[in-house]
């Protein structure tokens, strides 16, 4: 099975306003989602699907570099190639660009749908098979106002979820004002946490571990900026609740050196940002023999990239939702869905979707509908 080219196609679809997530910095809104679709010809029927989260902000890429890289770079090393090669393959696609891991992880996405499609066998059998039935998920409240953030748990809750985070990391007051709303809305029986996104600078970061005690927190995700992980590990000896180690985590090499200096309880992986699902796989084993779990993190993807997140979750020892549910929750979001059929996702589960591969198929009308020009 020979790839004979690689198509991309810009989408934007509408986030769902009132559940747009807003950091607690407040000058970061995730209002819009765009993204880039890739599909991987070949000489056989089979198409694989791949999914940019272009989020220039947190990743530095968008819809028309990961274009531009793809066509220019990485396609003209891969067309002619043998699909189901994807070691090979991507070791290709790691050296043709530095960087830019939400656009390699794409492609190399597209190869682990190509070669279940090709063999007949849903991509968490092809990595090992599964070891849970389905995979816990966690909300995300929005940095808003604390009326609206409570409002939103309520909601998530009434869904199914047990388990939420609210977006902190900014002004202490109004922070700790929304995580009070959202424990009085949910009552103790929801675990909460909190996530600051690196907002707070080190000695506000640990004057609000110590306030956030009377709110039961269960974990504190990336309470300060990346760069120092000895702060962050400070941080933790001083913690009553898990520090999660999201932004300071894209590749194997940050994962060793946070373990190494006792920064984090947990890893928040991503396959965008690790740079695909192989990598996201080694950082979560290399968390797992340095006893550290891990969660999935998200940039509010959609079908494709869910699809895959839940494909890792299934499979992967290293990942443990049990303890910390995993995000999820991307189809939540928008107002539409690309797909035929949506994933099987519900309020605190998601599970992995039947059919080869990634087990997803795009609906091309709505995919026309949502396509827009490259130069956006």
């Amino acid at each position: 099975m020979k790839i004979t080219r690689i198509e991309t196609i810009p989408v934007r679809v509408p986030l769902k306003q009132q559940l747009a997530i807003r950091s607690g910095k407040g000058n970061l809104q995730h209002t819009v989602s765009p993204f880039l679709l890739v599909k991987i010809h070949t000489d056989e029927p089979h198409i694989g699907l791949g999914e940019v989260s272009c989020t220039p902000r947190w990743s530095g890429e968008d819809q028309v570099t990961a274009a531009h890289f793809i066509q220019t770079y990485i396609a003209p090393l891969l067309i002619g190639e043998e699909a189901t090669d994807i070691n090979r393959l991507s070791l290709k696609i790691k050296t043709a660009i530095a960087g830019n891991p939400f656009t390699k992880a794409a492609v190399e996405m597209a190869l682990w749908d190509l070669l279940g499609k090709s063999l007949n066998t849903p991509v968490y059998k092809l990595l090992g098979g599964a070891i849970r039935e389905f995979v816990p998920t966690k909300w995300s409240v929005s940095g808003v106002e604390p009326a609206q953030a409570a409002d939103i748990a309520r909601w998530a809750v009434a869904q199914g979820f047990t388990c939420m985070k609210v977006k902190v990391g900014g002004e202490p007051a109004a922070d700790l004002a929304r995580v009070r709303a959202v424990r009085e809305a949910v009552g103790s029986g929801v675990r909460l946490g909190v996530d600051a996104n690196g907002g707070w600078p080190a000695f506000i970061a640990a004057d609000m571990i110590d306030r956030l005690r009377e709110f039961d927190i269960f974990f504190i995700e990336q309470p300060i900026a990346p760069g120092d992980d000895a702060a962050l590990a400070n941080l933790r000896q001083r913690a009553k609740a898990p520090i999660i180690a999201d932004e300071s985590l894209y590749t194997p090499q940050d994962a060793i050196a946070l373990a190494r200096a006792g920064a984090a309880d947990l890893f928040s992986v991503y396959i965008g940002k690790s740079g695909g699902i192989a990598a996201a796989r080694q950082i979560a084993a290399i968390a797992e023999s340095a006893g550290i779990g891990c969660t999935v993190g998200s940039n509010l993807e959609m079908g494709i990239g869910s699809a895959a997140m839940i494909h890792l979750a299934i499979a992967t020892s290293g990942i443990t939702p049990d303890f910390l549910p995993c995000d999820i929750i991307g189809p939540f979001f928008y107002e539409d869905d690309l797909l035929q059929q949506p994933l099987p996702i519900i309020g605190g589960a998601a599970r992995a979707p039947d059919g080869p591969g990634l087990g997803v198929v795009l609906n091309d009308e709505k995919v026309e509908r949502y396509r827009v020009s490259q130069s956006v």
